[in-house]
C-alpha cells in the first residue's frame, strides 16, 4: 500500500504567490538617457507624453515608414531610396549625431529628437502587433530604416553603439585562420589577404543575408564573417531581436482595450499603414489662383485620380451618379476650391433629366448639408464634411449594383481597371503590367502613383532638374485630392517654362 504522506508538500517549503503575480510580472522602468543616434529600442519608454504628441509622433515616424515601404514596391536601387527619404527624415523624423552639439540647446534639442523616435518607434509597435502580416511590414520598413541610419552614422558613434550591443561575437583565432585560409579567402569576394580582416563566427542563422547572398563560409553550424559584413551581422540582429519584441507586444495588445482613449488611435494608424494617411488640413488640396467653376469642370477632369475621373466620366455618360458616388464626387470638387454656389450649379447642369422641383427638392439638400450649410453634428462650424481620403475610400464597402463610387483599383475588376485606364490615355504595356501586380498583392495606392508618376514623368523629371520641387513635394500620394493639386502645379510649371 503506498502512502499518500510520501507524496505531500512540505507546507515549510511550498511557494505562496500572489494571484496577481502568477500572470503580470512586476514592471522594472529604466530611464533611457539616449547615448547614442542609433536604437535597438530594447527599453520601452516611461515618461509621461500628451496623446497629441502620441499621435502626432506616431504620424510622422508612419509617413517616413510609409515612403520606405513605397520605395521598396517600385524597386528604387538604394541610391534613388536614400534621395527620396533623406528630405523626409529632416521633416518628419530628423536625428543628429552627438558631433552636431556643442551647446546647451542643441544638447535639447538632440534629446527631444531622440526622445521622439524612441517613443515613436513603440507607439507603432503597439500599432502594428496585432496580425502577422502587420508585423511582417512592421520589421521589413523598420529594418530598412535602420540600415539606412546605420550607413549613414559617424564612424566613431557607430562602433561605440555596436560595442554597447554586447552580441557575443567569438573572434577567430589566428590558428583557426591558418586552418581555413583557402576557405574564407574564396568565400570574400576581393579580399587578398586574410590578415587584411578581423573574423568572427557567429551561428549561421544569425546571419541569414549573407548566407543568401554566398558571401561568407559555412561550417558545422557556423558563419565566419569579416567585419568589413558587420552591417549584415547588425541589421540581421536588429530584425530578429524586433521580430521577437512584437510578438510579446501581440501577446499583451487584449490589455490595452480597456484604455479607451489609446485604442482607437491605435486602430487608425494600423488600417493606415498602407498609405500612412494624416489628418486632412481644410484646403490642402485648393490650387490658389485657379478658377475652379463648373463650367471648367469638364476641362480640369484630367487633372483627377481615376477615382473621381470615373464618376466624372459616368456622370457625362448617363446624367446621373448614386447617393455615395454624388457625396465622394462633391466632396472632392468641394476640396480642390469649388464653392457651394458652383457646386449647386454643377450638378443641376449635370442632372439633365431633371425639373428645377425635382432637383431642390431630391439633391439640393444634400449639396448644402455636404458643404455645412445646413445640418448639424459634424456641420455645426459651417466647415461640413472633409474630402474623404484614400483610404476611407479603399476601407468603405463595395460599391453595389449601378453605384459608381469606391476606388476602381480596388473595386473594379483587373480587366474592367485596365480598360478604364485605357480610356483615359493609359497605353504603356509595361505600366499596365505593373499596374496589375500592385492590385494582385493589394497595393492599391502604389498602383495609384504608379500610374500618376508615368502621366507626369516628362513634369516630374523637369522639376527635378530644375530644382524648383523638392523630394517631399513629390512623396506618395495618400489623397485625391493631393493628387489633383499636384498635377495641376506640374501642367502650371510646364506653361511656365514654356513662357520664359
Amino acid at each position: 500500500m503506498i502512502r499518500q504522506d510520501v507524496y505531500r508538500i512540505d507546507p515549510k517549503r511550498r511557494t505562496t504567490l500572489d494571484h496577481k503575480k502568477k500572470q503580470f510580472a512586476v514592471p522594472v522602468f529604466k530611464q533611457q538617457d539616449y547615448p547614442y543616434r542609433l536604437n535597438f529600442y530594447e527599453i520601452p519608454p516611461t515618461a509621461e507624453i500628451t496623446l497629441e504628441q502620441f499621435e502626432q509622433w506616431a504620424i510622422d515616424r508612419l509617413k517616413v515608414l510609409a515612403e520606405i515601404e513605397a520605395c521598396s514596391y517600385r524597386n528604387k536601387s538604394a541610391a534613388e531610396t536614400a534621395a527620396h527619404i533623406t528630405p523626409l527624415l529632416q521633416k518628419y523624423l530628423p536625428l543628429s549625431s552627438n558631433t552636431s552639439s556643442s551647446s546647451g540647446a542643441a544638447d535639447q534639442r538632440l534629446k527631444n529628437e531622440r526622445q521622439k523616435d524612441h517613443y515613436s518607434h513603440f507607439i507603432l509597435r503597439l500599432a502594428f502587433s496585432a496580425t502577422e502580416d502587420l508585423r511582417r511590414r512592421f520589421v521589413r520598413a523598420e529594418t530598412m530604416l535602420f540600415r539606412f541610419r546605420f550607413q549613414q552614422d559617424d564612424s566613431r558613434e557607430k562602433r561605440a553603439f555596436v560595442e554597447s550591443l554586447n552580441l557575443d561575437l567569438e573572434p577567430v583565432t589566428e590558428e583557426e585562420k591558418s586552418v581555413l585560409y583557402e576557405h574564407l579567402l574564396s568565400a570574400t569576394p576581393g579580399l587578398r589577404r586574410i590578415d587584411e580582416e578581423t573574423w568572427y563566427k557567429v551561428d549561421w542563422e544569425r546571419v541569414p543575408e549573407l548566407v543568401e547572398r554566398r558571401s561568407v563560409f559555412l561550417s558545422r553550424g557556423k558563419a565566419y564573417v569579416p567585419s568589413r559584413e558587420q552591417l549584415s551581422m547588425i541589421v540581421a540582429e536588429f530584425s530578429s531581436r524586433l521580430e521577437r519584441a512584437l510578438e510579446l507586444t501581440s501577446r499583451a495588445l487584449p490589455r490595452l482595450d480597456e484604455d479607451d482613449r489609446l485604442t482607437p488611435i491605435l486602430n487608425h494608424l494600423s488600417k493606415n499603414f498602407g498609405s500612412a494617411e494624416s489628418v486632412y488640413s481644410e484646403g490642402e488640396g485648393v490650387v490658389d489662383d485657379a478658377a475652379i467653376t463648373a463650367q471648367n469642370i469638364d476641362k480640369l477632369s484630367h487633372h483627377f485620380p481615376l477615382c473621381m475621373r470615373s464618376l466624372h466620366m459616368t456622370l457625362r455618360k448617363s446624367n446621373h451618379l448614386k447617393h455615395y458616388g454624388r457625396l465622394q464626387y462633391t466632396l472632392f470638387l468641394k476640396g480642390i476650391g469649388l464653392s457651394l454656389e458652383e457646386c449647386i450649379l454643377f450638378w443641376r447642369q449635370s442632372f439633365k433629366g431633371f425639373t428645377d422641383d425635382e432637383f431642390n427638392s431630391r439633391y439640393k439638400y444634400n449639396i448644402r448639408h455636404a458643404f455645412g450649410d445646413v445640418g448639424g453634428d459634424v456641420n455645426r462650424r459651417g466647415r461640413g464634411y472633409p474630402p474623404y481620403s484614400c483610404q476611407k475610400i479603399l476601407n468603405d464597402s463595395n460599391p453595389g449594383v449601378g453605384q459608381t463610387h469606391g476606388c476602381p483599383y480596388r473595386h473594379f475588376s483587373v480587366d474592367n481597371l485596365i480598360g478604364l485606364l485605357q480610356s483615359t490615355g493609359v497605353h504603356d504595356k509595361e505600366l499596365l503590367r505593373g499596374v496589375r501586380e500592385d492590385v494582385e498583392k493589394t497595393r492599391y495606392h502604389i498602383a495609384c502613383n504608379r500610374v500618376f508618376e508615368w502621366t507626369h514623368k516628362a513634369d516630374i523629371k523637369r522639376v527635378k532638374e530644375d530644382g524648383s520641387w523638392s523630394q517631399t513635394d513629390l512623396d506618395t500620394i495618400v489623397h485625391p485630392n493631393t493628387y489633383f493639386k499636384r498635377s495641376y502645379l506640374l501642367s502650371q510649371t510646364q506653361k511656365t517654362t514654356k513662357d520664359t
